[in-house]
């Protein structure tokens, strides 16, 4: 019995040192990442896909997540924000354009396209994702809805 009690425990102890994230990304990657976050703390990284790392990290004393390509190109970054934090133009667009939504959550994004600010909104049923950059214009609106079918069609429909 202790046997197989000491080779659980080893077997978890060696799952968790092998998904220790930090050391899987190619140098390339951590390069362009230090080059770009020089003074980024407490990274952690974690592959996307084949082709994508992301790097999650404190700066500024907040939390960021930022990807790049395996070829040490950067993709985006984002952090959560808050309401202060999201100019006021910014906000009248999102409460004029998606009136009685509840925003559920807020972050700031940049990529080589530009900076927006992104919401998660909820309104009854339906759950929208939106992408607003810092003029107040709408950049992307995309709409989930949790009740639909897996097929796409609404039965209740007449």
């Amino acid at each position: 019995m202790k046997k197989i009690t000491l080779l659980a425990l080893t077997g978890l102890l060696l799952s968790f040192t092998s998904c220790n994230k930090e050391n899987g990304a190619p140098q390339k990657v951590k390069d362009a990442f230090e080059k770009k976050f020089p003074t980024a703390t407490n990274v952690t990284w974690d592959k996307e896909s084949d082709k994508e790392w992301e790097a999650e990290f404190k700066m500024n004393g907040k939390e960021h997540s930022s990807n790049f390509m395996v070829d040490g190109s950067w993709v985006e970054t984002e952090y959560e924000v808050g309401e202060a934090d999201v100019p006021q133009i910014v906000m009248e667009a999102l409460k004029t354009n998606f009136e009685g939504y509840k925003i559920e959550e807020m972050e700031y994004s940049e990529t080589a396209d530009g900076k927006v600010y992104e919401f998660g909104i909820e309104k009854d049923e339906n759950e929208m994702e939106v992408a607003i950059d810092a003029n107040g214009n709408i950049v992307k609106k995309e709409e989930k809805k949790a009740e639909d079918n897996e097929d796409g069609d609404n039965e209740d429909n007449d």
